[in-house]
């Protein structure tokens, strides 16, 4: 496993392209509202991209993706390709958006709800959130993938939730997917040791049902196999010296 360890430019490439990327997942919030299509939503985004931003959305024709963004509701757990699907009331959505400026990527990825949801995808989506965010505040030098991924998965299945594992974080810099892969499930004290300079997505899938998943006929849609919700919410890391920087964060805004 080669692991590019970052120079202080492309240290500074990565903030802008992660400040994007979040800019984005911001502007789209007041246009996730029941009726609109989640191909009206991938219109937006993609316009905002190119014309505010002057960027790229790097899904757009990645490995042949149709679309500029990713919007995966309810049961698809990752990769949904935006269509004339209407969003209605009590939907949750992913929205994953990754933003190519000046050569490098910003990686991140909410959930959104539409109206008011049901009880138990408050809890999905609460609890995903949960597992990000504990993968997030252990990143530091020394520590090493597998007590990340022990973590996630802990939280979630203490929960009574599953964590899918044929998909995981990545490595992220000029290319969209790099190593190392972070696992959102793990043993203590196995994998790859973080140092400075590392840069890469935590961005657990965690399902209300089983853990098990289903590709879709599109090749792109992946969603759970007993129908059951999934959310996930994803940020791209910086190891620090001495901890770790969230590159996909606004200054004002909450992990």
């Amino acid at each position: 496993m080669t692991v590019h360890i970052k120079t202080a430019d492309e240290i500074e490439k990565m903030r802008v392209a992660g400040r994007l990327a979040a800019e984005v997942l911001r502007m789209i919030r007041p246009h996730v509202v029941p009726g609109i299509t989640t191909g009206r939503l991938d219109e937006i985004c993609h316009e905002y991209i190119i014309r505010e931003q002057d960027a790229i959305p790097a899904p757009l024709n990645y490995h042949g993706f149709p679309k500029s963004i990713c919007t995966s509701v309810n049961h698809q757990v990752c990769h949904g390709i935006p269509g004339d699907k209407a969003l209605k009331n009590g939907d949750i959505v992913n929205l994953d958006i990754t933003v190519l400026k000046d050569g490098y990527q910003g990686d991140t990825s909410k959930m959104f709800f539409v109206g008011e949801p049901s009880i138990i995808a408050r809890r999905v989506t609460q609890i995903s959130y949960e597992c990000m965010c504990i993968g997030i505040e252990m990143v530091r030098p020394g520590v090493r993938l597998g007590d990340i991924g022990f973590a996630i998965q802990h939280h979630a299945e203490s929960n009574n939730m599953s964590v899918v594992r044929e998909y995981c974080g990545h490595g992220i810099g000029h290319n969209f997917h790099e190593e190392p892969q972070v696992l959102h499930y793990g043993t203590p004290g196995t994998g790859l040791e973080l140092e400075p300079g590392m840069i890469f997505t935590i961005e657990p899938m965690v399902n209300a049902g089983k853990r098990h998943v289903k590709l879709m006929p599109d090749q792109w849609t992946v969603i759970t196999k007993d129908r059951s919700l999934s959310a996930q919410w994803e940020h791209t890391i910086l190891v620090t010296a001495d901890g770790h920087e969230v590159l996909t964060r606004l200054p004002d805004d909450p992990l």
